[in-house]
Parts: structure tokens; sequence; C-alpha cells
């Protein structure tokens, strides 16, 4: 094997043949660069898309997109209906407490944005809505009591005027 040497100034290479490392074109690190990004775009994705949404603050009341007056009409209604089923015995005690509950629960969610459908009757003494703890206070006994349960009538009373007393 020969070494390379200098003679009188002029280098000399032993393996003609052999020639240093190429260097890579730019293309390939913009490329390495860009699959980079699209991996952590796509994390970024799918982490962003399976969290729940933010919730809106508990005193933040939404823009009423309906007419309190046409609301409190149809709630009324619908519980006339349940305490005329109720009276009817197309639905026994228990259920037309129940629904009567439901109703008025769902119209707290309909005036407010509260979803009071879901919350118990803790919750609702927690949050700033004391009219409507105070009638699902009073309607608890007939959904969960021990029988004799109180009459319908009384229920549908106490849910109806928390309707019309809402403001």
């Amino acid at each position: 094997m020969r070494s390379s040497h200098s003679w009188k100034g002029t280098a000399v290479q032993d393996e003609p043949a052999f020639f240093g490392p190429l260097q890579y074109s730019p293309a390939w690190m913009w490329a390495g660069f860009a699959l980079i990004a699209l991996v952590a775009a796509w994390y970024v994705f799918v982490f962003a898309s399976t969290r729940p949404p933010r919730a809106a603050p508990e005193n933040q009341r939404p823009a009423q997109l309906t007419d309190l007056a046409a609301l409190k009409a149809a709630y009324i209604q619908r519980i006339n209906d349940a305490e005329q089923d109720a009276a009817a015995g197309t639905t026994d005690a228990r259920a037309a407490h129940q629904d009567i509950s439901h109703l008025l629960r769902r119209f707290v969610r309909d005036a407010s944005g509260v979803d009071a459908p879901r919350m118990t009757h803790a919750d609702l003494e927690r949050h700033p809505l004391p009219a409507a703890a105070a009638a699902v206070g009073a309607i608890y006994p007939g959904e969960f009591g021990p029988e004799p349960l109180p009459p319908v009538s009384a229920t549908a009373a106490t849910a109806r005027e928390t309707v019309r007393a809402w403001s």
C-alpha cells in the first residue's frame, strides 16, 4: 500500500479510483424537517380533537334564544299534561312526580343555560338558582320518598309556580 506524499509541492494520490464522500442534496434535509413537522402536527391535531370542550363559566348565562313568556307557557302546559295523565291513571304517581321534576329541570336549563337535568339537589343548592333548588327539594319526596306519596297536584302546583315566577 502506498501512502500519499508530496514531492516538491505536488500531492500524489495513493488510489486514483477513491473519491471522498459526496454531500447530500439540501432537499433531503428539508424533506426530513417537513416529515417531522407533519408528525408533530398530527399529534397536535389528535390531542386537540379528543379534548372535551371547555365549559362556560357557571356565572355566565348564554344569550336567551327564545321568548321567556312562550317558554313558560309551553312548560306550564307540559306540567298540566303530566298532572292530567296522573289523574286519569295513565301514569302512576311516582312517575308523574319524576316527569314533573324533569320538566322543571329542563325549563331551568332552557331558561338559564344551566344543565339542571344533570344536577343533584345539592348541586342546585350550590348554584345561584335558589328558586329551582327549593322547588326540586319540594318535589323530592314524591320522587324518592316512601309510600304514601304526596299528591301529584301539589307537586304540579309547586312546579307551575316556580315556572311562573321565573325571571
